[in-house]
């Protein structure tokens, strides 16, 4: 009997997630200690990650079989324009910045190779286990991430960032997450040896970009 991929996947990738729980950058959200600027850039390499994150999705209903599957493309674009770009907009405007006003800036090189994995498994990829694959370990990473900020730092929810982490750490955020593994594993069944491993060596690669993603962003931009 073939193994469930998402769960394999998640096996693996669990205990790169909880190194990214240790990297400069996430111990000082915990903390509340992280210097302002360091987040700053962040917000903006995200705001601008998150454009190409929406690409993905771009090929996955180029590759759709059905309108379902469009549909629920368009549904995850919702959630995360709704979603997680409410806050961020919010912690822009603090900073004195609008999505508008940095979209002419460049990715650094960490998130470049990232967007760049992901959006070529999605495109180069036969249909939605690839799409999939190559954005979910950033969208359960997140979740499983603050989730675990929480337990061990609850304090953390009355800092400058608990707005932040809130998105992440919450229900609502947790059973999007339980839907689209869900359909993940319906999209995953009976993938064929060769495009399984593919779909895990995906899921891996954007797993380690998540990493480096974070290391980077202990260093603030210089440009914003």
């Amino acid at each position: 009997m073939k193994r469930d991929l998402l769960k394999v996947c998640l096996e693996e990738n669990t205990p790169l997630w909880d190194q990214c729980l240790d990297t400069p950058f996430l111990r000082g959200i915990a903390q509340g200690t992280l210097p302002e600027d360091c987040f700053k850039g962040y917000i903006v390499d995200d705001s601008l990650y998150l454009r190409e994150y929406s690409k993905a999705f771009a090929w996955g209903m180029l590759h759709a079989q059905d309108m379902a599957e469009i549909r629920a493309y368009y549904s995850l674009l919702s959630f995360v324009n709704e979603g997680e770009g409410a806050t961020r907009r919010q912690y822009l405007k603090k900073y004195g910045l609008t999505d508008e006003s940095i979209q002419h800036l460049p990715l650094r090189p960490e998130n470049r190779a990232y967007v760049d994995r992901m959006i070529e498994g999605a495109r180069d990829g036969e249909g939605a286990a690839e799409c999939l694959m190559a954005s979910l370990p950033c969208m359960l990473s997140y979740g499983y991430i603050f989730r675990k900020m929480v337990e061990r730092n609850p304090g953390v929810l009355d800092t400058v960032y608990g707005p932040f982490v809130r998105d992440y750490a919450g229900e609502k955020y947790e059973e999007s997450c339980r839907q689209w593994m869900e359909f993940a594993e319906k999209v995953c069944k009976e993938l064929p040896e060769e495009r399984w491993e593919t779909c895990r060596k995906l899921f891996w690669d954007c797993s380690v970009h998540e990493q480096k993603f974070w290391e980077m962003s202990q260093n603030p931009r210089e440009d914003v």
